[in-house]
C-alpha cells in the first residue's frame, strides 16, 4: 500500500505526495499540479510502464507501491465523451429512478444536475434538484411557513460532493475521462433559508465566472445540449412549488436525506495487529518503564503497571511534522542500494549439519540462561498491562493472569504474540513454558483477541476491572530532537573544518617566485 508517491513532470521536477489508502488519484494529481504549477484539468498520470492511470480509483485499488514514481503527461485538448447515469432518491424516482445521458468530460457536476432537472431529454418531466426548499417542522405544528435550503449531495466512487466547490468539479477532475459513471443523488437539509442560499449561490457563480475561461464552459454547454447554463441564476420558487403554512408538506419533503453509509472499513485481523505492533513493542516498553508510583499488585500478587490508551483521536506519530526532503533519495541511498545488490548477488555456502547443531546449541544455552521476560498485555480497548514472568511460568499461568485482570472472566478469548517464525497463538492447556518452549526473550507484546463466542457488550465496553482502570496512567512519549537541529550542528562543524583545510592549502601552496611567467 502506497504511503507516498513521487510525481515527476517533463522537466524532471519532482513532488512528493503523501497518500492514504482511501485517497483518490485525482486528488494526488491535483496536489502534484499545485506544487509544480500546472493545470490539473489538462494533465494526467502515467506509471513506469507508460500506462495511463484511472484517476477515479483510490490508492488501494491502483496497485501502486510505496514510493512509486508517476509521470505527469499532457492530455488531449478535445474532451472525450462520458456516459453518465444519475440515480435518483426514492422521493424523486417517479416513473424511472435513473436518468442517463452522454456529456463531455469537461462538464461539471452542477451542470449535469441542471441539465437533468430541466428535462432536456424530452421524455422526462422537469424536476428541481438545485433549488429545493423544505419547511421547518415544529413539534405539534403543521409547519412554520419558511423554507430552508436543501442542498444536493452527489456520491460517486466512495466520494461525497456537497459543497459548491465540490459540485463545480468536472468529470475529468474526478478522474472520469471515458467510459461510464454512476452518480447517486440525495438531498440534505441545511440551516440556511432558501432565499439566502440562492443569493449566495448566485454570488459564488459570478465570482467563479471571472476566474474561469469562457471557452471551456461554452464548449461544455454546447455539447451538453439545451440545458440551462451553470451560471444561470435560480428561478424564484413560485406559489405552486411553495407549500402553504397550514398544509403539511408531503412525506418526500419531510423525509430526511439519506446519510452516507460507512465509506471505509478498516478491518484489523489478528495477524495484522501483531505484525504492526511487533516493531513498536520494544520502543513502547522502554518509554513506559514502570516506576515506583505506577506499580500495583495484580491478581496473583504479581507487580504490574497499568497504562491507559491515548485520549487523542489521531496517533502521536501522525501529528509530528515531517520534512519532504526525507523522501527524496540521495547519492548515499543509491550507493547503499548498489552495495546491497552486489552483496545479494554473491553466492553463499549453506551451513553444514555441524554448524546448524552449534547454532541450535548456542540458542538453547541462551534460552536456558534467561531467567525472566517482560510481557506487555494489550487488551482490545487499548489498555496495557506490563509485568515480569519467570522461566518457570507457562502459558496457563499467563491465561490465568489475564483472566484475573478482566472484569468478565468467562468471556472466551485467546492470546497471540509475534515470534521470529511469525505470529503464534498461546495454547490454553498444557505446560508450555513461556521462555523455554515458546522462545520468549527480552520484552514481548501479547495481544488479547476476542473469540467467536464473545458477547457484543464486552466487545464494546471496558475490559479491565475498575480497581485496575482507576490506577491506569498515560504513557509518556519522549520527544526526539528534531533532525534539522542536528543537521545544522553538523554543517557548522564541517564548515569550520573546511575553512581550516583551505587555510592550510594556502599556506602550503606554490611560492610566487616559483610560478612561471604568464597571466596571473
Amino acid at each position: 500500500m502506497a504511503s507516498h508517491v513521487v510525481v515527476l513532470d517533463s522537466s524532471a521536477r519532482r513532488a512528493v505526495i503523501k497518500t492514504t489508502p482511501a485517497k483518490h488519484l485525482a486528488d494526488v494529481l491535483q496536489e502534484a499540479c499545485t506544487k509544480l504549477g500546472l493545470d490539473a484539468s489538462r494533465h494526467g498520470l502515467k506509471n513506469n510502464s507508460n500506462k495511463t492511470l484511472d484517476l477515479s480509483q483510490p490508492i488501494r485499488l491502483s496497485g501502486l507501491s510505496s514510493g512509486a514514481k508517476l509521470q505527469v503527461v499532457v492530455l488531449s485538448r478535445s474532451p472525450s465523451v462520458v456516459s453518465v447515469a444519475l440515480q435518483l432518491p426514492d422521493s424523486e424516482s417517479g416513473a424511472s429512478n435513473r436518468l442517463t445521458g452522454k456529456f463531455p468530460s469537461t462538464t461539471t457536476i452542477w451542470l449535469l444536475l441542471r441539465h437533468f432537472e430541466s428535462g432536456s431529454t424530452g421524455s422526462e418531466p422537469s424536476r428541481n434538484f438545485t433549488g429545493r426548499g423544505i419547511p421547518q417542522m415544529e413539534t405539534g405544528a403543521s409547519g412554520s411557513g419558511r423554507l430552508f435550503y436543501e442542498t444536493p449531495v452527489v456520491q460517486v466512487m466512495g466520494r461525497e460532493l456537497v459543497s459548491f466547490a465540490d459540485l463545480q468539479k468536472s468529470l475529468a477532475q474526478l478522474g472520469f475521462n471515458s467510459g461510464g459513471v454512476l452518480l447517486r443523488l440525495s438531498f440534505r437539509r441545511t440551516e440556511r433559508p432558501l432565499e439566502e442560499a440562492i443569493v449566495e449561490i448566485d454570488q459564488y457563480f459570478k465570482s467563479a465566472e471571472g476566474e474561469q475561461t469562457g471557452g471551456v464552459h461554452s464548449a461544455s454547454a454546447a455539447k451538453a445540449g439545451s440545458g440551462p447554463s451553470v451560471l444561470e441564476p435560480f428561478p424564484a420558487p413560485n406559489d405552486r412549488e411553495r407549500p402553504s403554512p397550514q398544509e403539511p408538506s408531503s412525506p418526500s419533503q419531510i423525509q430526511p436525506p439519506s446519510q452516507q453509509s460507512a465509506a471505509l472499513f478498516s478491518s484489523q485481523s489478528p495477524i495484522g495487529d501483531e505484525a504492526q505492533a511487533r516493531p513498536e513493542s520494544s520502543a513502547l516498553l522502554s518509554d513506559a518503564s514502570p516506576t515506583l508510583d505506577t506499580i500495583v499488585t495484580g491478581p496473583p500478587e504479581r507487580p504490574i503497571s497499568v497504562f491507559a490508551p491515548s485520549s487523542a483521536s489521531t496517533p502521536a506519530a501522525s501529528r509530528q511534522a515531517f520534512n519532504e526532503k526525507d523522501y527524496e533519495p540521495t547519492i548515499a541511498h543509491a550507493k547503499l542500494h548498489q552495495a546491497r545488490l552486489a552483496t545479494s548477488s554473491v553466492n553463499r555456502r549453506l551451513p553444514t549439519d555441524a554448524e546448524l547443531a552449534v547454532q541450535a546449541e548456542t540458542q538453547a544455552k541462551k534460552t536456558a540462561d534467561a531467567k525472566d521476560v517482560g510481557i506487555k498485555v494489550r487488551f482490545p480497548d487499548q489498555m496495557q498491562v506490563i509485568s515480569t514472568f519467570s522461566h518457570l511460568d507457562t502459558s496457563t499461568t499467563l491465561y490465568d493472569f489475564v483472566k484475573g485482570l478482566m472484569e468478565k472472566e468467562n468471556e472466551p478469548f485467546s492470546l497471540n504474540f509475534s515470534s521470529a517464525q511469525g505470529p503464534r497463538s498461546l495454547p490454553k492447556d498444557g505446560n508450555v513454558r513461556l521462555i523455554g518452549d515458546l522462545g520468549m526473550a527480552g520484552r514481548v507484546l501479547v495481544n488479547v483477541l476476542w473469540e467467536v463466542g464473545a458477547s457484543s457488550e464486552v466487545r464494546a465496553g471496558s475490559v479491565l476491572k475498575p480497581e485496575f482502570q482507576n490506577k491506569a496512567k498515560q504513557i509518556e512519549v519522549k520527544e526526539i530532537e528534531s533532525v534539522e537541529t542536528v543537521e545544522k550542528a553538523n554543517e557548522t562543524v564541517e564548515g569550520k573544518g573546511k575553512q581550516k583545510d583551505e587555510g592550510r592549502e594556502r599556506k602550503g601552496g606554490v611560492p610566487r617566485w616559483l610560478k612561471l611567467p604568464g597571466k596571473k
